[in-house]
């Protein structure tokens, strides 16, 4: 059956979403299993001695041929060393990529129509074209780029969302984003304003707020086991917390627990405790949400809603402290770490079948100077268009998408968690 595909590549976890044409309609987006049934793979990416690149966790304790967290550094001159060998952050995810693409041909056994890739909506358009030269140097020649907050206005807008104007904010695992989006008269969305960010803030913050909890509780237990003792007992103390931190989402009180020479050590926190630890943090990223409200000269007033996106938003406080800081709907998805990649396959369907234009367009603000747009369907350049209405174009016909070729270094193709 004739699919598109949306990835989103951030930074701790990759998601894909597939939309399959049904006639002249396209189902709703449904996420791709990518690692051993969940539709999550870390963003990690491992040069094994056989010259492979492997993605998933780690296979190798050798940190020098493991690389994550290197989607924020595309455009930097610096390269990355992988193995030895230097890698630019643009090529890495790339690759990255070719292997979601790769594993979805494999499963829906064909190409797809049309592939769309979120991207932090504060990009210039140097790191946007250097990520298209490095896709299409891996065969990737169509792939259309979209903000990240435009995907996940797409997802929430398929779910319902009639609002013409809104402020996304997505929290990740270890990156932060808040920017307004708007409706467009063809019914899709852009972003305006000045869009905020922080690629070092997000959930791992949380975890390790409860991780340094737990070390200072069992500080003295620690030190009896000795060095060695201690050192394996905090080995899992990171995935751990993250466990905890989910639970405490829906529960009230949750257990850190420690495997110790002496036996299982608990210590319990309550999710008081637990806001109250990460409070400042989710504080600093509502204040930049705030930013970038005001960067546009919008009134609460003016605004339909708050988009949520990322597994951190599931964090009670969240939408606590947004809900207190704007008095405008907050919404969030059953699962808000793929609402980016369910967009970006929603935005993948307007490529291929790209919607009327609407004689008048819902309450729309004024253009803002500056302000930068991604309006579907968008041709590779897109970014290079003057702000205000695209102008009319013909209908297109997208071509099936060929596979990526083989890159110098070498994908695994074994399933699992390491792909």
């Amino acid at each position: 059956m004739p699919y598109v595909l949306g990835i989103d590549i951030g930074s701790s976890n990759t998601a894909a979403a597939v939309a399959r044409r049904r006639g002249t309609t396209w189902t709703r987006p449904e996420a791709v299993p990518l690692s051993a049934g969940s539709p999550l793979m870390p963003s990690v990416l491992c040069l094994v001695e056989d010259g492979s690149l492997r993605v998933g966790e780690p296979v190798t304790d050798d940190g020098s041929r493991t690389t994550r967290d290197f989607v924020h550094r595309i455009g930097d001159d610096v390269p990355v060393l992988l193995g030895g060998e230097p890698c630019t952050p643009q090529t890495l995810t790339a690759e990255l990529a070719a292997w979601v693409v790769e594993r979805v041909h494999a499963l829906e056994g064909g190409a797809a129509e049309a592939i769309v890739l979120s991207h932090p909506a504060g990009w210039r358009p140097y790191r946007r074209e250097v990520l298209h030269r490095a896709l299409s140097d891996l065969g990737l020649r169509h792939v259309t780029l979209l903000p990240r907050t435009v995907t996940v206005a797409e997802s929430h807008a398929a779910r319902g969302f009639a609002g013409s104007t809104a402020v996304v904010y997505a929290l990740g695992g270890n990156s932060f984003e808040a920017a307004l989006v708007r409706r467009t008269p063809r019914g899709t969305y852009e972003t305006f304003g000045t869009p905020q960010g922080l690629d070092s803030i997000g959930g791992a913050d949380f975890d390790e707020a409860l991780a340094e909890h737990a070390r200072t509780v069992l500080a003295r237990e620690l030190a009896a086991t000795g060095r060695r003792g201690a050192q394996a007992a905090l080995r899992g103390l990171r995935a751990e917390c993250d466990r905890v931190k989910r639970v405490l989402t829906v529960d009230l009180t949750a257990d850190v627990v420690l495997t110790l020479p002496s036996g299982p050590a608990r210590v319990p926190v309550t999710r008081a405790q637990f806001e109250a630890m990460i409070r400042p943090t989710v504080q600093a990223t509502v204040d930049l949400l705030l930013r970038a409200v005001r960067s546009a000269d919008l009134t609460p007033a003016q605004l339909d809603g708050v988009l949520l996106a990322g597994g951190s938003t599931r964090v009670p406080l969240v939408t606590e402290l947004i809900g207190a800081a704007l008095a405008v709907p907050v919404e969030v998805e059953p699962d808000a770490q793929l609402t980016a990649a369910t967009g970006a396959a929603m935005a993948a369907c307007q490529v291929v079948s790209p919607r009327p234009r609407q004689t008048a367009p819902a309450r729309v603000p004024a253009p803002v100077s500056g302000a930068g747009q991604a309006t579907l369907p968008a041709p590779r350049r897109a970014h290079h268009t003057v702000p205000g209405d695209p102008p009319p174009r013909p209908p297109v016909r997208v071509l099936p998408l060929e596979l990526p070729k083989p890159s110098r270094l070498a994908l695994a193709r074994s399933r699992g968690r390491e792909g």
